[in-house]
Formats: C-alpha cells, structure tokens, sequence
C-alpha cells in the first residue's frame, strides 16, 4: 500500500502525469472512481468529435451534388451516431488501461479523499482501504456548472453528458453559452436536422476569441440555419408542458422560445468538494487549488494539476502540467509551463484554433502592431476542398517582429495551429515566417500568405 506517486483521477493529467512517472521509475498507482481516461476520454474531448465527424459525413452527403456526385436516401440514424461516439471512447479508455498496464501502474477503483500524512483513503463497494505515498497528485478535473435558474434535471435541461446520450434527436434545442462546448454541440445537433437558438450572454459568440473570427462563425452558423442571439440570458425555463418555455432577455426586451431540450454550456466547475482539502489544509482560491509553477500546493508532499486549478481547463493544458509536476518530483528542471502560448480549438465547422493575443488585447497593451490577415476564399486547396469560409489572421509586434498572436477559422485549422505554437516557442520573426516555403496547395499556405501580408509581401491576394 506505499507508493512513491500516488495520482487521484485518471484524465488526461492524471493518467500522463502517472505514465511519466513510471518512465522515471517511480513507483506509481492511479486512483478513479469511474472510468479510465477521465472526462475528456469518456465524456468530453473524445466522444464529441467521435459526433462531429458524422455530423461532418452527413453534411457531405447533403452537398454531394456540389462535387458533382449523386446520393440518394442519405438519412441520419441518431442512434447509430450516438453508438459509434460510444464505442469511440470506450476504445479509447481500453487503450488508457493498455498504457497503465504497459508502464506498471496500479489501478484502484474507487472515489479517494486526501488526509493528512501522505495518505489517501478509497472507497469503493462500502469498504475503504488506506494508501500511502511520498507524493500524492490531484487531478480530479471538472463537471459542468451549474446555474440556480438552469437546474438540470438530465432530461429537459441537461448538461453535456447528457447531451452524449440523448435517447432521440430532439426536434428543437435552446443551447445557453457559446463557449468551445455550446458551439460544438450547436454545429452538431443543427447539422443532424435539430432547430437550434443558441444564446450567449456577451456581445459575440465564442467571446474568448479575436472579435473577427467570433462575426465569421456567427456567419457560418446562421448559413445553417442557427438562431444565434448575442448580449442575451436565460431567465427561466418553465418544464411543465411537453416542451421548454424559455424565458431569455434580450437588448431588445423579454423573448419566450419554446424548445424540448435546454442544453446548459455554461462553463464547468472543479471536482474539489469532499475531497479532504480542508483537513488536510490544502489552500483553495475562487473553487481552485492553489500551486506554486510546479504545481506544488501549500502543503508538502500533495501536488495538483488540470482543471483542478488555474490555468486554462483544456486536455492538453493538463498533460503539460502533469509532466512539469512528475519530473520536479523526479529531481529534474522542468521548465514551467507558458500559458501564453497555449492553442485552443473549436470542432465545429468551420473550426476555429487560436494561441496568443487577440488584436483587442495587443492595443490594449500599448503594442504598435502588425496584421496580416489571408483569406480562405483566396486559397487553392480550400476552393479545391469546397471550404472557403474563414481565414487566418496573424498579429505581429511591429518593432520586432514577434509574434503575438494567430487566429484561425476554416477547415482543418485545428491542425495548423500546432505550427504557429512552435514557432512562438522558437521567437520566429514575421520575416522568416515569409522566408519558410510552405507546400502547395495546403490550408497551411495560409500562415505564410497572412504574414507577408502583414508585412505587405503577399502574392495571392
């Protein structure tokens, strides 16, 4: 029952974080109370773009007459859809079980709660056992928020577990939040035939990103027939009859929309509650763990990582912080982690992925800049593929040439951001961001066409 590491949560920091410790041979359990692989794997990440893609498929089957091919009785099996996202994550949470198994990691079932002295009680089936370690990591994630006036009930109002498993598709669906979750989910159920509104409490949608890709979805979102209401909230949601009455204020007065599924996307909150924080005097801060850049908390020997603290709550963001936190514990010099220089993505389509400042937060920082900005519609391989809508949107510090921020929406871009993260972490200038040849014809051209624009050098525009 001793342990040189022992992880609570098996998500995406959790499991990494136990994986690297194994590697650097320390002597390692992992502790969950569900299934392996966390949220993201189960519930998150995984199963949404396991729906978005055949939302995606059936799109293409809709349009096949634009690329010139013929399909007849295209339909929609939701359940069928909702099956394959299933088997998807379970899939990938044998795998999680492939590597814990592979690297000699302990799994033990069962919720754990941190007491003083290195030691984490388990509890599972009515009996607790008690285990010791010289380390103990928490990476216990998050759940959705919940809101006094959105009270889900997993049926009418839901969440978006629920959201996974819907047992038929709704006809119509109020969505309320735009964030990364609420657009997936929005794209998704509009593409299958569902009548969406969506409604968001700030002046545009996605409002974490730059204000021009955030006009570019609300654009593509409304071309598929989503009603996108900006700078309004959900009041009430009357349950009592067959549908939804929801009551949303809006800038321009009260406006009932009836709907038989409320989604509520509304954030998520961490899993921190009953989990011996107080007696053991971990300190906590606005519903977060407190931690040094090496993720050590206040209190030595207990260590937390992921959605569990600050820092931005994204899948890729914790196994970062895990690795960080194992390989100190293992005697290393890690470096700590940037969160300046962290992509965020959105699966809808068009998909959106951005890292660093927006243009709003450059001016607003005094910083004298550079744009450069390459439209989709001025790209060959996205007129070839039939996705022209979007663009990539470069901003550069006009006395150095550093690059401050990239914003993208269009297809694939989720997988060109990764280029533009490595060259922030590189300190590549504009000019040899324009001096490196990209292949042609490729989405990624774009990065190369926005910054000579930037620097106005641009050729296909």
């Amino acid at each position: 029952m001793n342990y040189d590491l022992i992880v609570v949560g098996s998500g995406p920091g959790g499991y990494v974080a136990a994986i690297r410790a194994s590697q650097l041979g320390l002597k390692t359990a992992i502790i969950e109370r569900e299934s392996l692989g966390g949220i993201c794997l189960n519930w998150g990440c995984i199963p949404t773009k396991a729906l978005l893609k055949s939302a995606q498929v059936f799109e293409y089957l809709n349009h096949a007459a634009d690329y010139g091919i013929t399909v007849k009785g295209g339909e929609a099996d939701f359940s069928a859809v909702i099956k394959r996202s299933r088997d998807v994550a379970e899939g990938m949470s044998k795998g999680v079980q492939f590597l814990l198994k592979k690297n000699k990691i302990d799994v033990i079932s069962g919720t754990g709660k941190i007491k003083a002295g290195k030691k984490v009680d388990v509890t599972a089936d009515g009996k607790t056992t008690t285990y010791e370690a010289k380390h103990i990591i928490i990476a216990t994630g998050a759940r959705s928020r919940a809101l006094p006036n959105l009270p889900q009930d997993g049926k009418k109002i839901i969440g978006y577990r629920d959201a996974l498993t819907l047992p038929k598709m709704p006809k119509t669906m109020v969505i309320v939040g735009s964030g990364a979750i609420g657009s997936e989910f929005a794209y998704f159920y509009a593409t299958m035939g569902t009548k969406v509104t969506l409604v968001e409490f700030m002046p545009s949608i996605v409002p974490v990103e730059d204000a021009e890709v955030s006009k570019q979805l609300e654009r593509s979102f409304k071309k598929i027939g989503i009603d996108v209401m900006t700078e309004s909230s959900v009041e009430s949601v009357d349950t009592k009859g067959n549908d939804c009455k929801v009551t949303i204020k809006t800038k321009n007065g009260e406006k009932i929309v009836e709907a038989e599924v409320v989604l509520s996307a509304v954030g998520i909150e961490a899993n921190i509650g009953n989990l011996g924080l107080e007696e053991t005097g971990i300190a906590t801060d606005k519903g977060k763990i407190l931690t040094n850049p090496y993720y050590q908390t206040n209190i030595p020997g207990y260590y937390a990582i992921g959605d569990c603290v600050g820092g931005q709550s994204l899948a890729h963001v914790a196994s970062a912080e895990g690795i960080i936190c194992v390989e100190k514990i293992a005697g290393h010099h890690p470096e700590p982690l940037d969160y300046n220089n962290i992509p965020g993505c959105t699966y809808s389509q068009p998909e959106i992925a951005s890292v660093g400042m927006t243009e709003a937060k450059a001016k607003a920082a005094g910083i004298e800049i550079k744009i450069g900005k390459f439209p989709f519609s001025a790209s060959g391989k996205a007129s070839a593929a039939g996705a022209k809508d979007g663009f990539v949107k470069l901003i550069f510090d006009a006395k150095y040439g550093e690059l401050l921020g990239a914003h993208m929406i269009g297809a694939n871009v989720t997988e060109m951001i990764a280029e533009i993260v490595a060259i922030r972490k590189l300190e590549t200038t504009g000019h040899e961001i324009i001096k490196t040849v990209h292949p042609h014809p490729t989405m990624s051209e774009a990065i190369m066409e926005a910054a000579a624009a930037a620097y106005g050098e641009v050729i296909h525009m």
